[in-house]
């Protein structure tokens, strides 16, 4: 039988990623990648016409995000160490998507994070967020005083507008869970 996270990066985190909004040929932006349980699904669903750009501050996680992506023929998909700075080296407009997935409970201060994302983000593109972490939700520090509501606000006053909620069953760390996906694009909106 097969684990949760074999079966998410065989095929299901594709299929999730989807439903979200990737097509093929974009160009994609997983922010603090990890080993890559967003950023495999993410090649898989953009295809041979798309990448993947893969950032984290860990060398390691990427080497083995290398080796999976190696052994998987993904050869659409680019891992860069960063400083872990919130300054994204890319020039403005650069991508059609933004994952940030899990991480925004690690900055103290998530607005000029924001307002990068905001910057490499193309005009028609989206913002796609998973809050993990948050108030209600295994709280951690920074994120875990705040609810959904507030995640949702701060991320609106950096200049980006709601553009969908999905409750989908995702992976988290290696297994499933439900988790709220959150869409965001950099003109107002309201949810739909």
């Amino acid at each position: 039988m097969k684990s949760d996270a074999e079966n998410w990066l065989g095929g299901e985190g594709a299929i999730f990623l989807r439903r979200i909004g990737l097509r093929p040929g974009d160009r994609v932006m997983d922010f603090g990648c990890g080993v890559g349980h967003y950023t495999i699904p993410a090649a898989q669903a953009v295809g041979p016409a798309g990448h993947v750009y893969a950032l984290d501050k860990d060398g390691r996680v990427l080497q083995q995000l290398g080796a999976k992506a190696q052994d998987l023929g993904l050869s659409n998909i680019e891992a860069l160490q960063t400083a872990g700075e919130l300054r994204i080296n890319y020039p403005d407009e650069a991508f059609d998507v933004i994952l940030a997935y899990d991480v925004l409970h690690y900055p103290e201060r998530r607005e000029p994070l924001f307002t990068e994302f905001r910057r490499v983000l193309k005009e028609e593109g989206f913002l796609s967020v998973y809050p993990k972490h948050r108030r209600g939700d295994h709280p951690l520090p920074s994120l875990g005083r705040m609810f959904l509501d507030d995640v949702i606000e701060e991320i609106g006053q950096a200049g980006f507008g709601p553009k969908r909620r999905f409750y989908e069953r995702l992976l988290h760390d290696d297994s499933y869970n439900q988790g709220i996906v959150l869409n965001f694009s950099r003109r107002a909106r309201s949810w739909r």
